[in-house]
């Protein structure tokens, strides 16, 4: 595996591919990427996801990544790196807070966006973004620079939706570093056992139970429970995958493990949830 490098701020590109030439790969910046048309499957840390039209991704660094083009796909991209976060090209009140939100995304395959506006906005951002590319017109760098500006703080917005309500950039470093821990080791139960998760970061139970409550507003089972459900329904919304793969994925003993668990949480099960969505 290689890994790609960003030598300025942030690169403007754009592509149409019948294929995708990059085998799997990882970046040292941040990377969004806009499907304007085509479909395939985007694959990230092992794991995919379906691609259309409209759909935005964020590829954070050190991110394993690759596209599986399966009709004719036009590709944006926008590489952008901490240098630019911190610039004074950014004019925001709180960029530690924007540089934080963007480390913090979890990392898990799927569109970005997550508000139904924010959808509707981003497409004529990025064709507004290619013909100031094309057209290099006069001030076409800085109004650029004002779009890319905008892009960013939209996908910031929409990750913040989604991170634990008590913690932003003013947080204590170990709960983010423990959070991040859970969620690179989702995939594998035993490693965020309570006990695991004492010993790797050399705190003890009690500790831990009062120490997460306190940034998260949450018992940890709690927040592993729920970020486990989170990506049950993602993979029942927008893959083809069996109940039986999605077992094994997500490190559970059997089908009636599973089932137990989401019924618990949703009040049907994971059949009854698909069928659900088909239906509406």
């Amino acid at each position: 595996m290689y890994s790609e490098n960003l030598y300025e701020p942030y690169s403007i590109s754009f592509q149409t591919l019948n294929e995708c030439p990059m085998r799997e790969h990882t970046h040292s910046f941040f990377q969004l990427v806009y499907i304007l048309s085509g479909t395939g499957k985007q694959c990230i840390n092992q794991h995919k996801f379906d691609y259309q039209p409209g759909h935005l991704f964020l590829i954070t660094p050190q991110d394993r990544h690759s596209f599986d083009v399966e009709s004719t796909t036009q590709f944006f991209f926008l590489r952008f790196n901490d240098i630019y976060i911190k610039s004074k090209a950014l004019q925001t009140e709180d960029v530690q807070r924007l540089e934080f939100i963007l480390q913090n995304a979890n990392h898990k395959p799927g569109c970005i966006l997550k508000n139904q506006t924010d959808k509707i906005l981003v497409r004529p951002i990025i064709e507004a973004l290619i013909r100031e590319a094309v057209n290099r017109d006069l001030y076409d760098r800085e109004v650029k620079r004002q779009l890319v500006n905008t892009l960013i703080v939209i996908v910031a917005r929409n990750i913040a939706k989604y991170l634990p309500e008590k913690i932003n950039s003013s947080s204590d470093e170990k709960i983010v570093e423990i959070l991040s821990y859970i969620q690179a080791n989702i995939y594998e139960p035993e490693k965020f056992r309570t006990e695991n998760v004492c010993k790797h970061f050399g705190i003890s139970r009690n500790y831990l139970g009062r120490y997460f409550k306190k940034h998260c507003g949450e018992t940890m089972q709690s927040y592993i429970g729920n970020y486990r459900l989170s990506l049950i329904e993602h993979r029942l919304k927008h893959s083809d995958k069996r109940i039986n793969e999605i077992v094994r994925e997500l490190g559970f003993t059997d089908e009636s493990h599973l089932n137990k668990f989401f019924k618990q949480q949703k009040g049907l099960s994971p059949k009854a949830f698909r069928e659900r969505l088909l239906v509406n």
